[in-house]
């Protein structure tokens, strides 16, 4: 297996300047340009010689190569077509690194590893287009039952609020909608530096271990996101009124009280100082007096 070339500004710039790539801010599209970084994110990723790594968006195969050098097999998923040549070229001599001209949100994942007869667990990579982070990781916690875990490059402050806890002015429904599905774990703070373009943000790598069985049980977990929603979408209200204010929940004041009152929580409490188990509580509550 070749040394990994790329990851270096010098050799970034050669590759865009040689094939004339236009940067399309539709995609997201920013480069690392680190090989300190590109190390922690394969190493927080845990990777091993007995993994097949699905990749999202390889851009020019810069992390792609430090994954292949780690992996049995690396799927790369990449949505821009004019990359195609490029990786062509960065990648041939990666003969365990297949890219897939498709995007993510559209890709049937379990019938593109059945097509390869891969049939163990799958561990998702990526530098991920900040503009869509929350809907392909919540797209891959809800469906993708064969990924094991993620680590991905995003923006910090979503990686912030992916992992805060209850009380925090991070917390709210993402940081619910992740801890229900996986168990995060912050790696590493990227400045913006690292990247070409640069960013305006400032970056973190998170991992996100899937749980075999959520760490909460509850009777319908769709019902209880519904109230998790409601009571963030006015979180400077009271729990109460967030909760009756929201028509898809049709509650009234006095079942939300009576409700929150069944469940040893305080009248005026507001929403971010519950837990998951909490919400998993006053949800099925909700439901019973429904």
């Amino acid at each position: 297996m070749p040394t990994p070339d790329l990851g270096t500004p010098a050799r970034t710039i050669e590759v865009i300047q040689k094939y004339e790539f236009a940067f399309q801010k539709k995609f997201g599209q920013n480069f690392l340009i680190d090989p300190h970084v590109l190390g922690k994110i394969v190493r927080a990723s845990g990777v091993t010689k007995e993994d097949c790594v699905l990749e999202i968006g390889p851009g020019i195969g810069t992390l792609t190569q430090y994954l292949a050098c780690e992996a049995d097999r690396v799927i790369a998923v990449e949505i821009d077509r004019g990359l195609m040549p490029v990786l062509a070229e960065t990648l041939r001599e990666y003969d365990n690194v297949e890219v897939v001209n498709a995007d993510i949100m559209k890709v049937d994942i379990p019938a593109l590893l059945a097509e390869r007869n891969i049939t163990g667990a799958v561990k998702v990579v990526a530098n991920l287009p900040y503009y869509i982070t929350t809907p392909i990781l919540m797209h891959l916690l809800e469906n993708e039952k064969e990924i094991t875990s993620i680590t991905v490059m995003i923006q910090k402050e979503v990686a912030e609020r992916m992992q805060a806890a209850p009380g925090g002015k991070d917390y709210g429904a993402l940081s619910l909608a992740v801890q229900y599905y996986a168990k995060p774990y912050l790696a590493a703070n990227v400045p913006p530096n690292c990247f070409m373009p640069r960013p305006n943000v400032g970056s973190a790598v998170i991992r996100l271990d899937r749980y075999e069985e959520p760490p909460v049980s509850v009777s319908d977990p769709a019902y209880m996101f519904s109230v998790i929603r409601a009571a963030f979408n006015q979180r400077r209200k009271t729990l109460v009124n967030a909760l009756r204010n929201d028509a898809s929940l049709q509650l009234d004041r006095e079942q939300a009280e009576a409700a929150i009152a069944a469940c040893g929580l305080p009248a005026d409490i507001r929403g971010e100082r519950l837990s998951l188990e909490d919400f998993a509580a006053l949800s099925d509550e909700l439901r019973s007096r429904g």
